[in-house]
């Protein structure tokens, strides 16, 4: 029996597991305890330390990640066999008791070479959007934006490029219900983000998602960087097609008239996100964010925590943060509303963790929301917002989104951010025109796996060749040259023209 050096790591003093950093086969006695691996131990996944009673919590990050579900002996395999999720009274500062935050003065805040837009607005990138009001019209729309030829976007260099924004609703759904109205938010929130120049709507002209009544509701006004179109009115696809076309000829031009200009790294709004996790990215990746993101905070910039069935058992975390009790308070509605929403669908928020997470060694919703969390860094929560709100607020904010990858970023765009960065343990491969997404791998072998598709490789932390303060800084760094107009390799790759997927919530009809 050998003792081994570094291939596990105890992230708390109070942890009663340990982590593997490598698989690890039974037999094993490490430095950090004494007792023997009773199992093989994929990477990632967990050892304990201790005996753990039935019943008794399970500590990670110094937190509670759920109670055995068995008698627990060490040097055991920990997961989903012995570890179920259990509810917990959660302890921790009162609110604002964690608040201070320092920030970098005006004159000596790091730039960007942003797009600043005549209201002033500051864009990281450059398209034109043609926006499907329904599903009805959802090909229609992509038959514009596939007519635009390569060969006139040649003779605009400074755009981006003509997406198609579609989507599988917009019709059954009852005037006035939440469904519609976050539809309609998000839609509205699209074609009003900087990173468009332009924006053509395409309507069928039957839908209760009607051009009209999308524009009424969210203040949308026809001028030269926005118009409507209606299939039935127009003469149907052929001529609706024609008519789009010739619409973004001739938003060409004005959109195509820009200069980048060096900016204040206060005009990014980073929306934060992690997909396909696994137990490195509560480690890695999501810590070295979280740092990144709190550095974008000292310099007047704003960050925007999500997913709020992914921080369900760490909340706690974020309201002793709060800036107010009424931020507070706000957060903990979401948690509310998310209990009650979810048990009314007949099941439960630790039904979050998908194979994929728990493969990668996650094994309830409480351990992946600790780590998830961690995203936000240090910094006080100053507001929490709706799913696809605009954003208004600097600093570290929270708006409530489901868990899913690409439903998430969608209503942190709609809401205003013109950054994303997207953290992964398993893999990811996704981007979000038109802002574009930096993939932050938790782990190296993953990293190396997937290179064309990973930005940084934040699993040189556990590898001992970068500190977490090190990795945060090349975080944040790199936002600043992607916003400045370096391609992310999602963006090399052409990935983004189908990932708008907006919350549906509510009945169809």
């Amino acid at each position: 029996m050998e003792t081994q050096p570094r291939r596990v790591i105890r992230l708390h003093p109070e942890d009663n597991i340990l982590v593997a950093l490598e698989d690890i086969e039974a037999g094993v006695v490490f430095a950090e305890s004494p007792a023997t691996t009773s199992d093989d131990i994929p990477a990632g996944h967990k050892i304990a330390v201790d005996r753990i009673g039935t019943g008794r919590p399970v500590y990670k990050y110094g937190q509670i990640i759920g109670v055995a579900s068995q008698d627990i002996t060490p040097g055991q395999h920990v997961h989903g066999h012995n570890l179920a999720f259990g509810d917990f009274e959660r302890i921790s500062a009162p609110v604002g008791a964690k608040t201070d935050t320092v920030r970098v003065s005006a004159r000596d805040r790091a730039t960007f070479e942003g797009i600043v837009r005549v209201d002033g607005r500051v864009a990281t990138r450059n398209y034109i959007g043609v926006v499907s009001t329904v599903s009805c019209s959802a090909s229609v729309a992509q038959f514009i934006a596939s007519a635009v030829t390569q060969d006139l976007l040649d003779r605009y260099p400074q755009v981006d490029g003509v997406m198609a924004i579609t989507h599988a609703s917009g019709c059954c759904q009852a005037p006035g219900s939440e469904g519609l109205e976050i539809l309609q938010q998000t839609l509205a929130g699209f074609a009003r983000h900087p990173n468009f120049g332009g924006i053509l709507l395409v309507g069928l002209g039957c839908e209760t998602n009607l051009i009209e009544n999308l524009m009424e509701a969210q203040g949308l006004a026809t001028g030269t960087a926005l118009q409507p179109l209606t299939i039935q009115t127009s003469g149907g696809t052929r001529a609706t097609v024609e008519q789009g076309v010739a619409a973004i000829a001739a938003m060409l031009p004005e959109v195509n008239r820009i200069t980048r200009q060096s900016v204040s790294a206060q005009h990014l709004v980073l929306g934060m996100e992690c997909g396909g996790s696994d137990a490195y990215s509560g480690i890695t990746a999501n810590p070295a964010l979280g740092l990144a993101a709190d550095l974008l905070v000292q310099q007047g910039g704003t960050a925007i925590l999500s997913e709020t069935p992914e921080i369900y058992g760490a909340e706690h975390l974020l309201t002793q943060r709060a800036a107010s009790p009424v931020v507070a308070e706000k957060l903990m509605r979401r948690i509310k509303w998310w209990e009650e929403y979810t048990s009314g669908h007949g099941c439960t928020i630790n039904n979050n963790p998908t194979p994929g997470n728990k493969a990668g060694g996650l094994t309830t919703i409480l351990e992946k929301s600790l780590g998830a969390v961690a995203k936000g860094g240090s910094t006080p929560l100053m507001d929490v917002y709706r799913y696809a709100e605009p954003v208004t607020s600097q600093g570290l904010v929270f708006m409530d989104t489901p868990g899913y990858d690409v439903v998430s970023i969608t209503g942190m765009i709609a809401g205003g951010a013109n950054m994303i960065c997207f953290t992964s343990g398993r893999g990811t491969v996704c981007g979000f025109k038109p802002v574009p997404t930096l993939k932050l791998a938790s782990n190296s072998p993953m990293y190396r796996q997937l290179q064309d598709d990973m930005d940084i490789n934040c699993g040189l932390v556990t590898e001992g060749e970068k500190t977490l303060a090190e990795m945060g800084q090349q975080i944040f760094d790199r936002i600043l040259q992607v916003a400045s107009g370096s391609p992310a390799k999602s963006e090399v790759l052409g990935f983004g023209d189908h990932e708008f997927v907006p919350w549906n919530l509510g009945a169809v009809l």
